[in-house]
């Protein structure tokens, strides 16, 4: 029986040939970028996220103009604040033969001998392109004034009558008056911007000389040797803000009580004060009566002169701070300046009281000033002669008579704290000058002068303030500046070149105002409270802060897209190497 065979499958011909695709070196795929994208991604959203971060961190920065105050700054420290001052003489009943050339000549002499008086390098708030015009007056300049030295009230009269037929333009002016009928020279400084010499003339050498004084050391000067104010003495708050405190001490109540109707004085004698100061300062008055207040010096009995009395070597220790309580003022907030006026009533065991001075004579006064303080009179109170042995002694109120007394002395003290003299005389080389007292406390021409000091002095400390501030924001990089502060400081340079505007043309009050409008400014934007907040800080201590906090992430998200980087190089590499074999 035949046998059926199944078809064994046929093996292929075909055999495995051993291949050569090395693993390490290539691959066939290519390689996939999944891994990638993914990595890729999570760095991209950490890369978005960082502005949103560098946001919620920022420190916002208002723009200053730091040019224009590193310009102003450089203007001020570099050239003088000087003002525009013009003089005129005027002589009157002088011959009027060639008044052209004459005049002419008088003026260059005046003018000469003035420059020989300013100081060879010129003082800050000091007059410059000076002009000396001259009159000669033939046609009779006092004709409409009866011209009787007799009179009463003479000199004020002359001064008011002289006030209305001068020139208003702001010129100085000296009037020359040459009567044969009197032998004495005098000189009188008025209340307004013009002064007069009258008498028999007869050297024209020392005229000039003393009219050139005139001009120089009164008008110019305010009738100081020095010439100028230092800052630290311009008894003016950096706000512009002047509180006049007036305080009347009983030493000791058990003796007597005094009180005083201070509103009457104030509307009297001090209104006018504050409104001829109000270009100056922004000056408000406030008074208070205290009690049990004994001062801090001791005083000795002089037999000779029945009384007690302390030295100047005491003045020193006569405030007592301790038992004085002044600063109580509402109104002196922030950078005010508060000036303090005291009336010292002693108590019975040491009244009367007086002060001696160096001389051995009793002060006049009997009170002095303290520097940047204020200043203290002593008064003593008609009960000191009928002292009362009474346990409950009675309430007294000091007489208009006797306050007017006392507060013309602190009108006097307050014009010393100015730096003004409290005296009527000028002492010069040529002879005395008599000044008029104002009834305002200063005259037109001495409100000029501490005008011009004021603007020199708000001007040099505005441009200080700007240049620290300046100096500060740029050194401070994340220090926060608000739009306020920018507008403080933008409104205080506007003020400042103002300020040299007007002082350029002459204008002394708004000078003054707009100065001390800059220097207000610039220091509230300089102590701007969010000035002083702590939110500052460098930008290292901010990367100190959040680096803990996102640096680890962030470096491992780094380190995985460098890694997954590296990987697909080496994988497309290794599929590269694999095509270019054709395998």
């Amino acid at each position: 029986m035949a046998e059926i065979s199944e078809a064994q499958p046929k093996e292929s011909d075909e055999t495995p040939q051993p291949s050569n695709l090395d693993p390490e070196t290539m691959r066939k795929t290519k390689p996939g970028v999944k891994r990638l994208i993914l990595t890729l991604s999570v760095l991209l959203s950490f890369l978005i996220g960082l502005p949103f971060l560098l946001k919620s961190v920022e420190i916002y920065r208002s723009q200053l103009p730091f040019r224009d105050i590193d310009s102003l700054s450089a203007a001020i420290e570099s050239n003088p604040i000087l003002f525009p001052c013009h003089f005129h003489a005027v002589f009157v009943n002088f011959p009027a033969a060639s008044s052209s050339s004459s005049g002419n000549q008088l003026g260059f002499s005046i003018y000469s001998r003035m420059q020989k008086l300013f100081p060879k390098t010129p003082l800050c708030g000091a007059c410059s392109n000076c002009s000396v015009s001259v009159t000669l007056d033939s046609s009779g300049l006092l004709d409409g004034f009866k011209y009787d030295r007799n009179l009463d009230n003479f000199d004020e009269n002359l001064d008011e009558y002289l006030e209305s037929l001068l020139s208003k333009d702001g010129k100085y002016t000296v009037v020359v008056v040459n009567r044969e009928d009197v032998e004495e020279v005098r000189a009188v400084v008025g209340k307004f911007r013009h002064a007069w010499i009258e008498g028999r003339i007869e050297n024209a050498e020392e005229l000039v000389e003393r009219i050139a004084e005139i001009f120089v050391k009164v008008f110019v000067n305010g009738g100081k040797e020095e010439g100028s104010i230092h800052g630290e003495f311009m008894p003016v708050g950096a706000d512009g803000r002047v509180v006049l405190s007036f305080n009347l001490l009983n030493a000791d109540p058990r003796d007597w009580v005094y009180d005083w109707d201070f509103q009457s004085m104030e509307e009297i004698l001090l209104a006018p004060i504050v409104e001829a100061l109000r270009p100056l300062a922004d000056v408000s008055v406030e008074s208070q009566v205290l009690y049990h207040t004994p001062k801090s010096s001791f005083s000795y009995w002089d037999e000779k002169l029945t009384s007690h009395v302390f030295s100047t070597k005491d003045l020193p220790f006569f405030v007592n701070s301790n038992e004085w309580h002044l600063d109580t003022s509402t109104a002196a907030g922030g950078r005010s300046k508060v000036l303090q006026f005291v009336v010292y009533i002693p108590s019975s065991r040491e009244c009367p009281l007086f002060l001696q001075l160096p001389n051995g004579e009793l002060s006049l006064t009997n009170g002095f000033i303290s520097p940047m303080w204020g200043g203290v009179v002593v008064w003593n109170p008609p009960a000191c002669l009928n002292i009362s042995e009474s346990t409950h002694p009675l309430r007294h109120t000091m007489s208009l008579k006797d306050m007017k007394k006392v507060f013309e002395i602190f009108t006097g003290q307050l014009r010393q704290l100015f730096g003004l003299k409290s005296d009527s005389m000028v002492t010069s080389a040529s002879g005395m000058s008599i000044l008029l007292a104002s009834e305002r406390g200063f005259a037109k021409w001495e409100r000029d002068v501490l005008s011009r000091q004021h603007t020199c002095f708000n001007l040099l400390q505005c441009g200080t303030t700007l240049g620290s501030l300046s100096r500060l924001v740029q050194s401070l990089p994340r220090m926060i500046i608000m739009d306020e502060i920018g507008k403080q400081v933008k409104f205080s340079l506007e003020a400042a070149k103002l300020t040299l505007t007007n002082a350029s043309l002459g204008i002394y009050d708004a000078s003054a105002v707009s100065s001390r409008q800059a220097r207000s400014l610039a220091e509230d934007a300089f102590y701007h409270p969010s000035m002083m907040s702590v939110s500052y800080y460098s930008f290292e201590h901010c990367f100190a802060v959040y680096s803990p906090f996102f640096l680890p992430v962030s470096l491992h998200v780094l380190l995985a897209v460098l890694r997954e980087w590296k990987r697909y190089k080496q994988e497309q590499k290794k599929y590269l190497a694999w095509k270019n074999k054709g395998i």
